[in-house]
């Protein structure tokens, strides 16, 4: 036999060993994804895809209108929430430190952060289970990369009955002192560096998403005691850096509590407790970002997230467009898809394309993003693709129910 085919034969050996071994779901559990990884950074060696772009100016149906202006009130005049329907209640003074007990720690797998901040929270409530009792049922997927906190609520609310949990945005660093205090761990969503070794791409940034569990807070040292499902147990953020970290997520928060204890859960979130005056809050926070500094890429992120809570699409396509062209993150589409939103509602289907089409040479493994790409293929009148991404979403997220009604609504199966 020739060398080459030996070669040959011996390669074909390793593939196929390669092949029955993924067979074995405790090997598949270690290896799948990092076979992902390696598929994903060849693609962006073969296919370089550059920094996120820009907007296209002439997307279908629609040009760039006038900046908005951020001196004026941004918040909607309809649907407001009359003050006297807002809690209200006198607060003690915060003491200068607090701490809960350190729960149980857990590493997370790759990435599962969410799942695994949330499994430690809930043993601070009695629970005894792990991440994977979590994330078989809402990313039961290992390679799916993002976990939204709409899906923890769900799981909570689904799974652990006996506990409520509630979200907001617009956080600061005295709600978080304050829940502490008051016996809440919270969970907030915010960014890490990643190791060099987690790389994704030749020209990784190495930003990503990250979910935080709170335990403890000192005044004295300017410091949150963490739990990192990345870094370790107990690791200490000044609060300029948590606030840094926190803000391209607005500043998203989750608290965990008994329903026999939601009347103190609505004296501690004041006017944030009710989630559409949460937004107009965190809208005029964001308003006010922008007009402090017309710089920074996360406020008008923000700003424009805020907006299409509101429905004002065409509007926080402005301030998503200046985001974008003031640079963000590479894995920025990964987690956050309110431009998606915004693109479609306002017709920008060219401009849907292009951001879902450098999120998905980013990570293909999305089930958000090939709902996105498959609605702008719909609307360009490319029903087959559609279907085909949307059956793609599944396959990413089996139950996926925004994946199940876009293929109901075009009469196919999933």
């Amino acid at each position: 036999m020739s060398k080459r085919n030996t070669i040959i034969l011996a390669g074909a050996g390793v593939l196929l060993l390669v092949v029955i071994l993924l067979q074995i779901p405790a090997v598949n559990e270690r290896v799948a994804w990092r076979y992902d990884v390696a598929k994903t950074f060849i693609k962006n060696v073969v296919d370089p895809v550059g920094d996120v772009p820009t907007a296209i100016s002439n997307s279908t149906n629609i040009t760039p209108s006038t900046p908005i202006t951020v001196t004026d009130t941004a918040i909607p005049t309809t649907g407001v929430i009359e003050t006297e329907s807002v809690p209200t209640s006198t607060l003690e003074p915060l003491p200068l430190s607090a701490s809960l007990s350190s729960p149980e720690y857990e590493q997370q797998r790759p990435n599962n952060c969410g799942p695994a901040a949330l499994a430690m929270t809930l043993r601070m409530y009695g629970w005894s289970g792990t991440q994977f009792d979590i994330s078989d049922v809402i990313k039961p997927i290992n390679g799916d990369r993002n976990v939204n906190p709409e899906e923890m609520a769900f799981w909570v609310h689904n799974y652990a009955g006996w506990l409520r949990l509630e979200y907001r945005v617009g956080g600061d660093i005295e709600i978080l002192k304050r829940l502490i205090a008051s016996g809440y761990p919270v969970i907030i969503e915010g960014t890490t560096s990643l190791n060099p070794g987690d790389t994704g791409w030749p020209d990784d940034d190495l930003w990503a998403a990250h979910y935080l569990l709170l335990t403890a807070y000192d005044d004295s040292t300017q410091t949150f005691t963490v739990q990192d499902t990345y870094r370790g147990p107990d690791q200490s953020v000044p609060y300029e850096q948590l606030l840094s970290e926190w803000k391209p997520f607005n500043y998203l928060y989750m608290v965990i509590y008994y329903p026999e204890r939601e009347d103190e859960m609505k004296q501690l979130l004041a006017s944030n407790w009710d989630p559409d005056l949460n937004r107009q809050n965190s809208l005029l926070a964001s308003q006010t970002a922008v007009a402090e500094d017309s710089s920074d890429a996360f406020a008008w992120f923000n700003f424009g997230s805020n907006l299409v809570y509101f429905e004002r699409y065409q509007e926080a396509n402005v301030a998503y467009d200046k985001a974008r062209e003031l640079g963000l993150p590479q894995r920025m589409f990964r987690y956050q898809f309110g431009p998606f939103i915004a693109n479609f509602h306002a017709q920008r289907i060219d401009d849907l394309l292009a951001l879902t089409d450098y999120a998905l040479q980013r990570t293909d493994m999305s089930e958000e993003t090939w709902l996105w790409h498959g609605w702008a293929l719909y609307r360009q009148g490319d029903t087959t693709g559609a279907i085909k991404d949307w059956r793609r979403a599944l396959s990413i997220h089996p139950g996926y129910e925004d994946a199940l009604y876009a293929l109901s609504f075009v009469g196919a199966t999933p």
